[in-house]
């Protein structure tokens, strides 16, 4: 068994931020000026040469440390904790939501119902009528 670590996978941690902050390989490769092949080959290699690597830290809008040491658990913690820091602040609300967001789409979906049966209806009434 063998302690020793196996050095990051810098492609997919590119994948992951790029996932991360919902942007395409497409929309990636334009940005550095390459296409989504280069994008796909990048993203399934451990290393990727600094120069390379600092263009797409930019296009990402993070630093190259933050690709070379990105990990899912410090993307977690950062959450928690900026949930934490914000339900602990005094902005004199919460953002808990107290409905259930699908019976609001439920509700929705019947007045449309609803709203497309009187239009039938007038119809009819119209049609009858001449």
């Amino acid at each position: 068994m063998s302690t020793a670590t196996k050095p990051k996978h810098i492609g997919r941690n590119i994948s992951r931020i790029r996932e991360l902050k919902g942007m395409k390989q497409e929309a990636l490769a334009q940005a550095i000026g390459s296409n989504q092949q280069a994008i796909s080959i990048i993203e399934n290699s451990e290393t990727v040469d600094e120069e390379r690597l600092a263009n797409i830290a930019k296009a990402l809008g993070v630093t190259v440390e933050a690709i070379e040491s990105f990990s899912e658990e410090n993307v977690f913690n950062y959450f928690n904790t900026f949930n934490e820091s914000v339900s602990n602040s005094n902005f004199g609300h919460n953002n808990i939501c107290n409905f259930n967001p699908l019976d609001k789409v439920v509700e929705l979906y019947e007045r449309l119902v609803q709203a497309e049966k009187d239009k039938n209806e007038y119809l009819e009434k119209l049609l009858k009528g001449k």
